[in-house]
């Protein structure tokens, strides 16, 4: 797949997802008319889906909604209709058709979040109306079991362009969230290959253990820090520690 590279004018560190995200939305946008327009980005929990859309939605002028466990037909299309700018009309037949005019009219993309909510609750079929209404890109963005869920609907399946899996944090990865969340602390390659490792690819891990470092680095009055340093101090790992006995 072709990776983009994404600016850090955002904010946001330009990690191997965010590349990932970028490129598969834009291969949406710039499909030829007569190839699907739906894309599906997914992964584990904590890989930095959402932050790597928000980058991409950013990029891209898209419109984005997250769904909810407790969205009906009628609240998806009200929220929908309020990411693009809209007020929602009084039925669910007039919110679809404000949206797929103002998709078509606008060129945005539309983003949707926690899709796996819109499946589980049988509201898959919402997207595939705003699509084939408005023929505008669509990326959908779920947990790592999300394709799978998604082959029930086979009418919505056959219209995806692209499955893109989320990938675990590399080592340059970290280098990247360290530079920009861990501004006022050197940390020492050693000591960011630790974290690495006990982060098992989630970003978020990552992000809680600079966290704790650049914290405990701060109270010692130390403006570097190594694995030495460190010492046999536990980082995070999403475990949750065992009861005592």
């Amino acid at each position: 797949m072709q990776q983009t590279t994404a600016s850090v004018n955002t904010g946001i560190a330009p990690l191997t997802n965010v590349a990932l995200c970028l490129g598969t939305l834009k291969r949406a946008i710039d499909r030829p008319r007569h190839l699907p327009g739906i894309t599906v980005f997914y992964g584990p929990s904590g890989f930095g889906k959402s932050t790597a859309a928000a980058c991409a939605v950013i990029q891209c002028r898209a419109c984005y909604v997250q769904a909810r466990s407790s969205w009906t037909r009628k609240a998806a299309h009200e929220a929908i209709c309020k990411g693009l700018g809209l007020k929602p009309g009084r039925t669910t037949s007039e919110m679809l058709d404000q949206i797929a005019e103002e998709l078509a009219l606008s060129g945005k993309p539309l983003v949707i979040d926690e899709a796996d909510f819109l499946v589980e609750h049988n509201q898959i079929e919402i997207v595939r109306d705003i699509y084939e209404a408005s023929q505008a890109p669509v990326m959908l963005i779920g947990e790592e079991g999300l394709p799978g869920k998604l082959k029930k609907w086979e009418r919505f399946h056959g219209r995806v362009l692209d499955w893109c899996p989320a990938q675990p944090v590399s080592f340059e990865d970290v280098k990247a969230l360290c530079r920009l969340y861990a501004t006022g602390t050197e940390i020492a390659d050693d000591l960011l290959q630790r974290i690495y490792t006990v982060s098992n690819g989630s970003a978020r891990r990552v992000v809680v253990n600079l966290a704790l470092v650049e914290e405990a680095a701060k109270v010692e009055g130390r403006k570097t820090i190594s694995l030495a340093d460190w010492g046999a101090r536990p980082l995070y790992t999403g475990e949750a520690p065992s009861r005592r006995r």
